[in-house]
C-alpha cells in the first residue's frame, strides 16, 4: 500500500505492540504528529521537556517489559533527549527514540534547528538510523525494536527528515520484531557444570543478583537457586526487588552505601555467584581488593562485560533465565552453620539500618513508615531520583513483588524520579506509584507536574527538603575540609507550587505527622505531593570511602537503633 512516511512510523509502532509514547512536538516532527491524529490507539503523553520524555519511556519500559518510545523534534528537541537516552543505555533499558530532522535538501547547510543527531547520540545508543527514504521506514523501524530488545537491552534512535515523513511510498510491512531467547553455547554449557561444582563445594558462598535478573524475568530461578543451596542473596541497587526483600536469605544491597554485613560477607566469601550484574565500581569499591578470597562465577548476557572489572574463574555468557534453568538441576543443598552464624552475628553487631538520635525529622523516618504501606500493598512501585534519598530508600524499603523499585543507577541522573514515575504509572495504571525526590533533583524536572495533572496520573510525590544538595554536601564535609560551596539549594514553596498545578499537597515537619500524611496521600484519588522538611545535617551511612575496599565500610558513629 502507498502511504506517507509519517503514517508508516505509526503503523510500525502499532505492529510492535506500542500503546503509549512520550513526546513533545516541533517543526521537523510535525508530519508525524499530524499522522497521530489518525491513530487514536497510540496514546501520546505530552511532556514539558524532552528529557522527561526519555525518562518516562525508560520507566514505562522497566515495569512493562515493553520497549519505551519517546519522540522529539530536531535540534534542541533531540539534544534534550540525550541525557535520558544515556540513562537508558547505562541501565540496559529498551527504548526507541524517534526524532525529526530538517528536510533532505537542507542537510549540512546549518539550517534552522539542524544538528547531526545520530553523531551526537551514537555513543549513548546501541544503534542509530537516519532514514533517507520513506520506503526504508518499515524495515528500519522493525530493526530498531529488534536491536532495542535483543541481547543486553538498550536505546536505539531513528532520525527521520521532515520531507521523508511527508513522502509517499508503496511498502510492505515485515513481521514485528521478536525477543527469542538464544540457545546456550557449548562453552556456557561447560561453564554451568563447573559453576555447579564450585557452588556445591563452597563453604562461604554468596549470590549477587543484578538488574539483568529482573530484565530477564529470572527472579523465580534466583529464588529457587538460593533456597535449594541455602546461599544468601545480596542485590545491587538496580537488582532490588529482583529477590524478595523480606526473604530470610536476603542480605540487602552491597556497595558504596550497601549494608555493612553484605559488604563484609562479600569480602570474606570463598565463592561469589554474580548474576546479571556488571561488578561496577559502586559495587566493588577498589576493584583490586574486591573479594580477595573468592572464586567468582559471572553470568551476563554480554560477553564483553564478563571479567571486565574483576577476575572471573567461571564465565557464563547467556540469558540469565536460560542459564539458571540449566544450572538448577545440578546444584545441591548444603548446611553451612558457621557461615550463616557469622553473617547473623554481623547483622546483630552492626545495625546498618539505624536512625540518628535527633529531635529533627529524618528521611529514614519517612521511609520506614512508607515501608509499612508497601508491606500492606506489595503492588506499590517506588521510583527514586539520585542522592542521599535514593540510597536511604534502597536501605529502608523492602519489596516482595518483583520489579517494584525503579531508579537511575549507571548514569545517576538527578531529576529522573518524577518523569520516570509518570512512565511507571502509565505502564501500571492500577498500582500505587511513589516518586521519592530530593529537593535538588526535583527542581530539575518539576515542570512535569503539569503533565501529571493533564494526564490524571495519580503519582504520589515525596519531596525530601533538606535545603542542600545532600550527597555533595556530605562529600565536601568529609573529604574536602568542610568547604561547603554551591550546595545550599533553596527552592520554592513546594506546597504552593503543587497547588498551582492543581495537585493537592501538604508539608510535614514532625515525626508524628509522617504516617498520617502518607496515608492521606495514598488514599487520595489523584496525584498528591508531600514536602518532608528533614534534617539538613544528616549524613548517609554505611559508606565505602573513596578508594576504599568493601572491608573499609564506614558506620555512622552517631546512630543508634530506632
Amino acid at each position: 500500500m502507498k502511504i506517507k512516511g509519517s503514517a508508516i512510523i505509526c503503523e510500525s509502532l502499532l505492529r510492535e505492540g506500542v500503546e503509549v509514547i512520550f513526546g513533545h512536538p516541533g517543526g521537523a516532527i510535525l508530519p508525524f504528529y499530524d499522522a497521530l491524529w489518525g491513530y487514536p490507539q497510540l496514546r501520546h503523553i505530552l511532556v514539558r521537556h524532552e528529557q522527561a520524555a526519555a525518562h518516562a519511556a525508560d520507566g514505562y519500559a522497566r515495569v512493562t517489559g515493553k520497549v519505551g518510545v519517546c519522540v522529539a523534534t530536531s535540534g534542541p528537541g533531540a539534544t534534550n533527549l540525550v541525557t535520558g537516552i544515556m540513562a537508558a543505555k547505562a541501565d540496559s533499558v529498551p527504548m526507541v527514540a524517534i526524532t525529526g530532522q530538517v528536510a533532505r535538501p537542507s542537510l549540512g547547510s546549518e539550517a534552522f534547528q539542524e544538528c547531526d543527531t545520530c553523531a551526537i547520540v551514537s555513543p549513548c545508543t546501541k544503534a542509530t538510523f537516519m532514514v533517507m527514504t520513506a520506503r526504508d521506514l518499515p524495515n528500519v523501524m522493525r530493526e530498531a525494536f529488534q536491536v532495542a530488545r535483543e541481547g543486553r537491552p538498550g536505546p536505539v534512535l531513528v532520525d527521520v527528515p521532515r520531507d521523508v515523513q511527508l513522502e509517499e511510498a508503496e511498502v510492505e510491512f515485515p513481521e514485528a520484531s521478536t525477543n527469542e531467547r538464544p540457545p546456550l553455547s557449548d562453552e556456557t554449557l561447560e561453564g554451568i557444570q563447573q559453576a555447579a561444582r564450585l557452588i556445591n563445594d563452597a563453604e562461604r558462598p554468596v549470590i549477587i543478583s543484578g538488574h539483568g535478573i529482573i530484565a530477564s524475568g529470572a527472579s523465580a530461578e534466583v529464588q529457587t537457586l538460593a533456597e535449594t543451596t541455602g546461599i544468601p542473596v545480596i542485590t545491587t541497587l538496580l537488582g532490588l526487588s529482583g529477590f524478595p526483600g523480606n526473604h530470610p536469605l536476603n542480605l540487602g544491597m552491597l556497595g558504596m552505601h550497601g549494608m555493612y554485613w553484605a559488604n563484609l560477607a562479600v569480602d570474606q566469601a570463598d565463592v561469589i555467584v554474580g548474576l546479571a550484574m556488571r561488578f561496577d565500581d559502586r559495587v566493588t569499591g577498589k576493584a583490586s581488593t574486591f573479594a580477595p578470597h573468592a572464586r567468582i562465577i559471572h553470568l551476563d548476557i554480554e560477553a564483553s562485560q564478563v571479567g571486565r572489572n574483576v577476575p572471573v574463574e567461571v564465565p557464563l555468557v547467556g540469558d540469565a533465565k536460560t542459564v539458571l534453568q540449566a544450572l538448577l538441576p545440578l546444584v545441591k543443598g548444603k548446611e553451612r552453620p558457621n557461615w550463616v552464624g557469622h553473617i547473623e552475628g554481623m547483622k546483630r553487631d552492626h545495625p546498618s539500618l539505624a536512625i540518628p538520635n535527633s529531635d529533627k525529622l529524618q528521611a529514614q523516618h519517612v521511609l520506614r513508615d512508607l515501608n509499612e504501606l508497601i508491606q500492606e500493598n506489595p503492588e506499590t512501585v517506588v521510583v527514586t531520583g539520585v542522592g542521599q534519598h535514593q540510597m536511604w530508600a534502597a536501605q529502608f524499603l523492602f519489596f516482595d513483588r518483583c520489579n517494584s523499585f525503579v531508579s537511575s543507577g549507571g548514569l545517576g541522573t538527578m531529576g529522573y524520579e518524577l518523569p520516570a514515575a509518570m512512565g511507571v504509572q502509565a505502564g501500571r495504571p492500577s498500582a500505587p506509584v511513589w516518586s521519592i525526590a530530593g529537593d535538588g533533583g526535583f527542581q530539575m524536572t518539576l515542570q512535569e507536574l503539569a503533565t501529571v495533572t493533564e494526564e490524571k496520573l495519580p503519582v504520589k510525590i515525596a519531596v525530601f527538603n533538606n535545603g542542600y544538595l545532600g550527597m555533595v554536601r556530605q562529600w565536601q564535609e568529609m573529604f574536602f575540609q568542610n568547604h561547603l560551596k554551591a550546595v545550599p539549594i533553596p527552592g520554592p514553596d513546594y506546597v504552593k507550587l503543587a497547588q498551582a498545578y492543581g495537585i493537592e499537597a501538604l508539608r510535614v515537619e514532625d515525626r508524628e505527622d509522617v504516617m498520617p500524611a502518607l496515608r492521606r496521600a495514598q488514599d487520595h484519588d489523584g496525584p498528591f505531593l508531600i514536602e518532608f522538611v528533614v534534617d539538613s545535617t544528616t549524613n548517609l551511612y554505611p559508606m565505602v570511602p573513596p578508594g576504599g575496599s568493601l572491608a573499609d565500610t564506614l558506620e555512622d558513629p552517631l546512630t543508634q537503633n530506632a
